[in-house]
């Protein structure tokens, strides 16, 4: 049963006024999107190659080819999975072939948090018709 009108803009006031009173509370309720996980796994991967890097030349040093070969393979992935989070990572403002502009994926995204919303209101209907 969906929430009649009246529900939803109350429902929308107080998403505003949470947005308004907590930003920062607000956004972590969002969860992070894709852009900041792609970023954030570019920059792990980035620290990564670092690591392989250190890991060859200290193989080279040390005269340990295992080390020298390990090295090399880690840096090897790490380039690999930052090319590839780096292609996967939508630009700010620009959507992608097929997909909504990105005003309408936030408005997705908060149309699943007041489906959440909706679904817990007609459990608690539902549990205190009950008793």
């Amino acid at each position: 049963m969906p929430l009649s009108e009246h529900e939803q803009r109350m429902l929308e006031q107080m998403e505003r006024a949470l947005y308004a009173e907590d930003p920062k509370f607000a956004t972590a309720l969002e969860g992070s999107g894709l852009r900041t996980y792609t970023r954030r796994r570019v920059y792990q991967a980035v620290a990564g190659f670092l690591v392989g890097i250190a890991l060859l030349m200290a193989g080279m040093v040390a005269k340990q080819v295992w080390l020298s070969v390990v090295g090399f393979l880690v840096m090897l992935g790490c380039a690999v999975l930052a090319v590839t989070g780096w292609r996967k990572a939508p630009k700010p403002g620009e959507q992608s072939a097929g997909a909504a502009p990105q005003a309408r994926r936030q408005g997705r995204q908060r149309r699943s948090m007041m489906d959440r919303i909706e679904q817990r209101w007609q459990r608690r209907r539902d549990e205190q018709g009950g008793q």
